[in-house]
């Protein structure tokens, strides 16, 4: 198996040996080569005085002095280093300093300058822990010393020698070309690399799905191993894997996916309903088992765990898992499927009375659409058949799901009102807040009920003291809300933060409401989600903005699209095989470990500790910020297309005429969205012919010295496409009309 040396000293942990058969087994060292290759990187970590061995085994030596961080490097020649720890300085590295390091990479640096009030502290790369770019996008060009590949990005400050056997390099010059690396830096010795596809001539003529996959180095198939071991698996549920299950397959059972008439959904969630004997709900939130068919460190975990996430890349998805295991996992209806189930015990206010999570057996009776469920909702005399199917969407979307939504919006949290949200996901997602759509009201309404069951699952295993992959979400900087509330008031829309000093989920509540009342509301939506901070996966239980939660909270719900998912699902079975439900064996006093009654009674460890340790624990500590990284790397790459699609688009529309608010106002220009395209684009100010403009930051306007004339934000204009920079995304822009007439406070500095 290939490991980096971050995953490897991941393995060190409280200055413990650790003996090399303990790093084979958990590196899964198996044949000769990989096993040569972890004795020559402990060989060289030991003589780096980074691990130092006795008696036959090794331990890690932690420097004050030294720190984990990752390089983000500038086209001009210097890097930072950020640090995982939040509020933690930016350390700066000089280019002489970065020891062959490229930017992205995880590296040790030395704190080799202390930090003032006013520059940060300097520092050298001592190791380079993890490589993050196996592959880049290049220019091929040819020297006096043969084929070098230039990379696109300029903060890659290097260019690859290029391998001229078995490449015909001649036609790939001056062409866009994805080059793997096949050895990095060594000494003085450039990187060397290998065409491994000629794109186009240029980036426009090559496939924008391309581009995103090669610039991000995302992997669009699955290795041969992955997919033996998938076909593997069992087609079908047999008796055994029943074994201590609830069987549910005689309740009404339904999905609710996606738009009408999309083929080959993949189902990770199913609804159940039924009255209780005391006259309560009790709601069955029935997630897909994906962790009883991923065996940890099998040929599919290790994959699944490399990629991290799925990417949503327009029409085009990269899974984290092959297509015929997302199918086995399917919730689909006339077949048995393996469930963790979240059951809610519910008053008819929508208050939570008790819950309790099992491994479940479900058969789904019916799977619908949004647009079909909202449909049957409309009916007033359904079919017989149908009746019992209607009355259940009538008490999950009428009753239940309007309580539990009226609770989270009591405790302050917000919704976002995003029309074409491109994401499945049930929960918050990627937007980090719950999005609705006026046109599908069922999708915002069922995610309601599976982000309780998320929080849910979340409190319980943090009562249990079991180690949790939580989610947490920073509040915005109040600073970059200011320039959308000065917007927001030059609208005419009193924006205004309750506390300057800190901003709360309250005040996102108060503005969405706001613009509702706005014409532009989709442009001012737009702006507000940009100023979320992104979710983020930490070992220790924290607020979520969007959500309004001081308490822990946890993602169980898509453990087919997301590995924290997965990984989550699996401390459940954990608990559920092998935790001790009471102190001592003598004990006679059992706690069901699986029910909202264990909230309080536990003064033990769950878990063995070998297994809480060294199964989870210890996984932690890497598995975190690796995959905090592929989550970026993920949303990054859905970015990107986004704005090679609309850089695409206007560059079709050169000369065109658009409407434009002006959202953001710097010296050198000023920034117009196109409102019905959501489409962002520069006036330079030196495009602006007819007058001297000054600018004046305190009111955030261009404003001329003769004609008086301004440009601030929240003005309309008429702009006119300009130029475009596609591989940039760069769109230029330029005045046709539009602005306003300055204020005498405009014209004072």
């Amino acid at each position: 198996m290939e490991f980096s040396i971050a995953t490897l000293l991941s393995n060190f942990q409280d200055e413990k040996l650790v003996a090399p058969k303990v790093l084979e087994k958990k590196l899964g060292c198996q044949d000769s080569v990989s096993l040569e290759k972890l004795q020559i990187a402990l060989d060289a970590l030991e003589k780096a005085g980074i691990l130092v061995k006795e008696r036959g085994r090794y331990r890690r030596v932690h420097e004050e002095d030294v720190v984990e961080a990752k390089l983000r490097c500038s086209s001009k020649g210097f890097c930072f280093a950020i640090q995982d720890t939040e509020g933690a300085d930016d350390i700066y590295i000089r280019e002489s300093h970065l020891s062959t390091a490229w930017n992205g990479d995880r590296v040790l640096v030395k704190v080799i300058k202390e930090g003032s009030r006013r520059r940060s502290p300097e520092g050298q790369v001592q190791l380079i822990l993890e490589r993050v770019n196996p592959s880049v996008l290049a220019r091929v060009k040819q020297t006096d010393r043969g084929y070098r590949a230039v990379p696109l990005d300029d903060r890659l400050l290097f260019e690859l020698s290029l391998q001229p056997h078995e490449q015909n390099l001649e036609n790939s010059l001056e062409h866009l070309v994805h080059v793997e690396v096949l050895r990095y830096p060594l000494g003085q010795n450039p990187p060397i690399g290998k065409v491994a596809r000629v794109l186009g001539t240029d980036a426009e003529a090559a496939a924008d799905t391309d581009i995103v996959c090669c610039k991000h180095d995302l992997r669009r198939e699955f290795p041969e191993a992955v997919l033996q071991a998938v076909e593997s698996l069992p087609n079908q549920v047999r008796k055994t894997d029943l074994k201590s299950r609830l069987d549910l397959r005689h309740l009404l059972t339904l999905t609710l996916e996606s738009a009408e008439g999309e083929e080959n959904v993949t189902v990770e969630n199913a609804f159940t309903l039924e009255k209780t004997a005391s006259g309560q709900w009790q709601l069955g939130i029935h997630i897909s088992d994906v962790a009883s068919y991923i065996t940890p460190n099998s040929p599919i975990d290790q994959e699944a765990k490399k990629r991290g996430t799925a990417v949503f890349l327009g029409e085009t998805l990269l899974p984290l898992v092959p297509e015929t295991l997302q199918e086995r996992c399917s919730l689909v209806p006339g077949e048995d499927r393996l469930t963790i189930s979240v059951l809610l015990t519910l008053g008819e206010d929508g208050q939570l009375v008790e819950y309790e999570i099992q491994p479940g057996v479900i058969q789904v009776d019916r799977q619908l659409s949004y647009e079909e469920a909202q449909t049957l909702l409309g009916e007033e005399k359904p079919t017989k058949k149908l009746a019992p199917v209607v009355e259940m969407l009538h008490h999950l979307f009428f009753i239940l799901s309007p309580s539990v939504k009226a609770a989270r919006q009591q405790r302050g949290s917000f919704e976002l009102n995003i029309e074409d949200n491109p994401y499945p996901y049930k929960d918050e997602g990627r937007v980090g807040a719950i999005a609705v759509s006026p046109s599908i009201p069922a999708r915002s309404l069922s995610t309601e009920l599976t982000v309780l069951a998320n929080q849910v699952v979340a409190n319980h295993l943090q009562a249990l003291s079991l180690p949790v992959i939580y989610c947490v979400q920073s509040a915005p900087d109040p600073a970059e809300l200011q320039d959308l509330i000065k917007l927001g008031n030059n609208l005419q829309l009193d924006l205004q933060l309750e506390n300057e000093e800190e901003v709360r989920p309250q005040d996102y509540q108060q503005f969405t409401q706001l613009f509702t009342k706005s014409p532009v509301s989709k442009v001012l939506t737009y702006l507000l989600q940009s100023t979320l901070k992104p979710v983020l996966y930490s070992s220790k239980p924290g607020s979520h903005f969007g959500l309004a939660l001081d308490t822990g909270y946890t993602r169980i719900t898509s453990p087919l699209r997301r590995y924290a998912d997965l990984f989550v699902q699996r401390l459940l079975h954990a608990m559920f095989e092998k935790g001790r439900d009471r102190r001592t064996v003598r004990a006679k006093e059992r706690v069901n470990l699986r029910h909202s009654s264990a909230k309080g009674q536990i003064n033990w460890n769950v878990l063995p500790p070998d297994i809480q340790q060294e199964e989870f624990e210890s996984q932690l500590s890497v598995l975190i910020p690796f995959l905090n990284d592929r989550e970026k790397v993920a949303m990054d790459a859905e970015v990107d297309l986004d704005g090679l699609k609309k850089a695409e688009q206007m560059k079709a529309r050169t000369g065109d005429v658009f409407t434009g608010l002006i959202t953001g106002v710097q010296s050198y220009g000023f920034f117009v969205e196109i409102e019905d395209l959501l489409v962002e684009g520069l006036v330079h100010v030196s495009s602006l012919k007819d007058d001297w403009y000054e600018y004046r930051s305190r009111h955030s306007c261009l404003v001329g010295r003769k004609n008086r004339t301004a440009y601030r934000l929240g003005d309309r204009v008429e702009v006119q496409v300009k130029s475009v920079d596609y591989y940039r995304q760069q769109i230029d822009l330029v005045t046709v009309g539009g602005g306003s007439e300055a204020r005498n406070e405009d014209l004072e500095e």
